[in-house]
């Protein structure tokens, strides 16, 4: 039987010679040692640079599993709790019924301020203390605690501004001090990336008829309750290198190996690290908040700062998995029954996750007959 290294990758060359991909990467560990490592295509179709291992990619919201481990890890130091009301790091957002805000209430996207101005340029995104000022000024769309609706680009704000409040470090320096350079992938994973290593980044492309089809969307659609169409995750976006190079921690940059190896460091010990113990594991793995998405209209069910099920599975199939999907079909996860910690991230935005629901499945049949 082919080892899973060898079907994985046999996969993702599928998908590039078929034309359906340009450029992939899948990383897999278990119980902390990795078992899959494959790239496919290339990270530059305009000069053929190949994607590599190391390459970063902006993989939009499957950051938001980045920026929830950063909370996790400080909790963990004991430098605010879950039930730590928002208004006490960071007074000025603890106003206009934002009183009992808490840090839970953030990470399972119910503090009830889902959307951003309808007037916001991808400009003012890159503008920290002008965003989180708007954020904490905003009028609560519910009672917090109350409700949900996904805080898409608000959630990556909040949680930054209440890691800066209690370290007086921007989230993107936590981020390498305290999980990215222990696991040695200082250089993966990011949020905002340095301007000397923006030339290493993939360029991101749209997939056939993507843009064409977010023209045709009318101006009340539910996904414009999120924020305006200029910052929607495109490929035109996201190539943008004041953009790539802001902390905008409602998405990441980086490598499948990294965020891979970050989730497994959550599992497990990895290289002599683990980020959080096997108690706060449980805490954070499980649900925290299930009901109906205000904005979309779905159930919804959320563990602290991550979603639960893993691609290709209904939530209920596999509720001990636990992570986030990117806008374009980029996705992470860990599964705490299995062991495995998964990434597949791509840099063509695709409307679908079919990439990473095949190669998941292969990965999750493969390990389990080994």
């Amino acid at each position: 039987m082919k080892d899973v290294q060898q079907q994985v990758q046999e996969a993702i060359d599928l998908l590039i010679d078929s034309g359906a991909e340009r450029g992939l990467q899948v990383a897999v560990y278990r119980r902390g040692e990795q078992v899959v490592d494959a790239v496919a295509g290339v990270a530059d179709p305009t000069t053929g640079r190949p994607v590599t291992p190391d390459t970063p990619i902006y993989s939009y919201s499957t950051g938001k599993g980045a920026t929830s481990t950063v909370a996790h890890v400080l909790v963990e130091r004991g430098l605010f709790g879950y039930d730590t009301r928002i208004g006490e790091l960071w007074p000025e957002f603890g106003t206009l019924g934002k009183e009992n805000a808490t840090v839970r209430h953030a990470l399972t996207h119910a503090v009830g301020v889902p959307g951003i101005p309808a007037d916001t340029t991808p400009e003012d995104l890159t503008d920290w203390d002008k965003m989180c000022a708007i954020i904490a000024d905003s009028l609560p769309w519910w009672e917090p605690g109350t409700a949900t609706a996904y805080h898409a680009y608000t959630f990556g704000y909040i949680v930054g501004e209440l890691v800066r409040r209690a370290t007086d470090k921007s989230i993107s320096q936590v981020l390498r001090e305290e999980v990215a350079a222990p696991l040695g992938v200082a250089d993966e994973l990011y949020f905002g990336v340095p301007e000397s290593k923006l030339g290493r980044l993939a360029r991101l492309e749209d997939a056939e008829g993507s843009v064409e089809y977010l023209a045709s969307m009318p101006d009340d659609s539910p996904f414009f309750k999120w924020g305006p169409r200029a910052t929607f995750p495109t490929a035109e976006f996201g190539n943008r290198a004041d953009v790539l190079m802001a902390d905008i921690p409602a998405g990441g940059k980086m490598s499948a190996r990294a965020v891979a190896r970050m989730y497994a460091a959550l599992l497990d010990e990895v290289g002599g690290s683990r980020l959080i113990s096997p108690e706060r594991l449980r805490e954070v793995s499980a649900v925290a908040f299930s009901g109906v998405d205000e904005i979309m209209g779905n159930p919804v069910s959320w563990a602290l700062g991550y979603t639960l099920g893993r691609p290709g599975a209904d939530p209920q199939e596999a509720p001990t998995a636990f992570g986030f999907w990117g806008a374009g079909g980029s996705i992470a996860y860990a599964d705490t029954a299995t062991g495995i910690s998964f990434a597949l991230t791509k840099n063509r935005l695709s409307s679908d996750f079919g990439a990473a629901e095949r190669v998941s499945e292969i990965i999750t049949k493969a390990l389990a007959e080994s």
